[in-house]
């Protein structure tokens, strides 16, 4: 059994760590405030261009070419969306293990989904070539212990970017699809439902998935109906040409899926971050309880020995 002294030294260390969780727990709590206001303000926009996106998608069907081109899957783009440190509790581990699931078990990856237009690739799983853009340290680590190819690496976009920094992400993606590099493109990032839950989530993003995007709005409708938002009438008058449009709004709308991501992904971090912390400081107080209990335990332990001590004294004198 541990003597005081060390009972002591064992309190003071627990208090010392429960106060730094506790200033931790108190500082993501105003990040997770401000990334959650960024959410719910960005979220009636991205549902309003998700339902742009899909329609737009669905009346330019005919059309097989640019971001809407249906290829044979043979090269996967994945854009991983982690953070740049720990202590977030599971935010980490669970797109991490996401990830593996899907590079482990390829049969979606193979898979171009675009509505009636799916196409399954015949490529053999040891011969689907998997590359990846990094959001995050954490998922720079992971890939690289993956041995798979990182071709871009952004570690600043981990807290509330903006749309001007979230552009050269997407150039590169938008790019690379367009010069055929990669036959298609997914998103690797965490859903934020709420403080303690998130979800996550790969999603097609290219070539545009109407699938995808229908699933993705079906989730948002009521948050729809929370922002008054309708759903965008299907018919569209397109001008000046169908080329133009497929050229200058495709683009910023692909641009928005990724920011939204991010965004989202932010959220889910910083409130994974603040709970952790409040459990730690928690624990730790729990902790310093039950020694405290067991230093009072031994001083009193130590107090009965020397009674006992003296009365016996006292008896052999008399």
């Amino acid at each position: 059994m541990l003597n005081s002294k060390e009972i002591r030294r064992r309190i003071k260390s627990v208090n010392n760590t429960g106060k730094i969780t506790r200033a931790m727990e108190m500082v993501s709590a105003a990040k997770m405030r401000k990334s959650v206001d960024r959410v719910l303000q960005i979220r009636a926009y991205a549902h309003a261009a998700w339902s742009v996106l899909t329609n737009l998608a669905r009346s330019f069907e005919q059309y097989n070419y640019g971001l809407l081109e249906v290829r044979e899957v043979k090269n996967v783009l994945i854009v991983a969306i982690t953070s740049n440190r720990g202590l977030c509790g599971s935010f980490n581990a669970q797109i991490v293990k996401k990830i593996r699931e899907e590079i482990t078990h390829p049969e979606k990856l193979k898979v171009n989904r675009v509505g009636m237009k799916s196409i399954k690739s015949t490529v053999a799983d040891e011969d689907l070539k998997i590359d990846f853009i990094t959001v995050g340290r954490k998922g720079e680590s992971l890939v690289k212990k993956l041995g798979r190819g990182i071709i871009a690496s952004f570690p600043d976009l981990t807290y509330l970017p903006g749309i001007e920094q979230v552009r050269p992400l997407s150039k590169i993606v938008i790019d690379d699809y367009l010069e055929k590099k990669y036959d298609k493109v997914v998103i690797a990032y965490t859903d934020y439902v709420s403080t303690v839950v998130q979800q996550p989530k790969i999603r097609q993003i290219l070539p545009i998935s109407k699938v995808d995007l229908e699933k993705q709005i079906a989730e948002m409708d009521n948050l729809a109906k929370e922002f008054g938002l309708k759903k965008p009438h299907m018919e569209y008058k397109v001008e000046p040409s169908p080329d133009e449009v497929l050229t200058h709004i495709f683009p910023r709308l692909i641009e928005m899926q990724l920011y939204h991501a991010i965004l989202e992904s932010n959220a889910s971090k910083e409130s994974a971050r603040m709970v952790a912390m409040k459990n730690a400081t928690d624990a730790a107080k729990d902790m310093s309880a039950d020694l405290t209990l067991a230093y009072n335990q031994v001083r009193q332990m130590k107090i009965t020995q020397e009674i006992a001590e003296i009365s016996a004294g006292r008896a052999a004198l008399e």
